[in-house]
């Protein structure tokens, strides 16, 4: 193969004739150090074909056998990337509940998943635990998000998701006085050709700044939902690059209350961000 170490974005396919270390493996065939290829295992970069299943590898050790692949995926924009740090807010073992900040992904792709909340959950969690994405909260907005740590579990979190047992709330800073509203506010807008509803209540309203405080519900859950209903409606969200006109501040858009009876204990439970991490106008 060659390949030009010093490209953007690059990607290696190997097929594995005899068995072989997988850092002397991709070392003569990429011409990156073992030590790099290190580096790219440690953030997700790279998949081990075996049989029917392709899977990330991480483990530099793995004894490759003949009619294994490798896949490597290089794209220096995302291996370089850097997220804030997430928060442990609650452990409940079978899942744990986290803030995501801005910046932060819920799931990875082919190149790399070091900036994804599960990810980070997987990394930080004592005593360390697998990590499943049961909902997710876009790139740009913060909040309370749910890890599972065993596939029955998640698949538990999926069901209470699909059959709309689980309340999540969030809180949005809008542009304009939202005060004149009716409370709520429903709007049922299609979202990308499917049926959607939201329901927003004011919360308050910064004169100075001409920004809205408002309290969301939604009873869908699509892509953009709450930034497209409330765009169209005429106050786009502070911060959305996307649907709004600000491009100086983070997206404004946080969900900041769970509550679902646990399909572990049964147990009615409720998590709310603590105050420092609310949205303010």
């Amino acid at each position: 193969m060659d390949h030009n170490p010093l490209e953007a974005v690059q990607e290696f396919h190997l097929a594995i004739t005899e068995p072989a270390q997988v850092l002397d493996a991709l070392a003569s065939a990429s011409g990156y150090s073992k030590q790099a290829i290190k580096g790219f295992m440690h953030k997700g970069a790279l998949w081990l074909s075996r049989g029917k299943h392709t899977r990330r590898l991480r483990r530099a050790k793995t004894q490759l056998n003949s009619g294994d692949e490798l896949h490597l995926y290089i794209n220096h924009a995302v291996l370089e990337a850097v997220v804030p740090a997430a928060q442990l807010l609650a452990d409940e073992g079978a899942y744990s509940i986290w803030y995501k900040p801005y910046g932060m992904l819920s799931q990875g792709s082919k190149w790399g998943d070091h900036c994804t909340i599960s990810r980070w959950a997987e990394i930080q969690l004592q005593p360390q635990r697998p990590a499943f994405i049961v909902h997710r909260l876009d790139r740009a907005t913060s909040g309370l998000i749910i890890i599972a740590h065993s596939k029955k579990v998640a698949q538990q979190f999926s069901s209470l998701f699909e059959s709309r047992q689980l309340e999540k709330k969030y809180h949005a800073v809008v542009v304009g006085d939202f005060s004149q509203q009716p409370k709520p506010y429903t709007v049922r807008e299609s979202v990308n050709n499917k049926a959607a509803c939201s329901h927003f209540y004011h919360l308050a309203y910064s004169a100075e700044k001409n920004h809205s405080l408002v309290d969301v519900s939604i009873e869908t859950g699509r892509k953009h939902q709450i930034r497209q209903h409330l765009a169209h409606s005429g106050f786009a969200i502070v911060g959305d690059r996307l649907y709004g006109e600000s491009h100086s501040q983070n997206l404004q858009l946080c969900a900041y209350s769970l509550a679902f009876c646990c399909p572990v204990s049964g147990s009615q439970q409720h998590y709310q961000l603590p105050e420092a991490l609310m949205l303010k106008l």
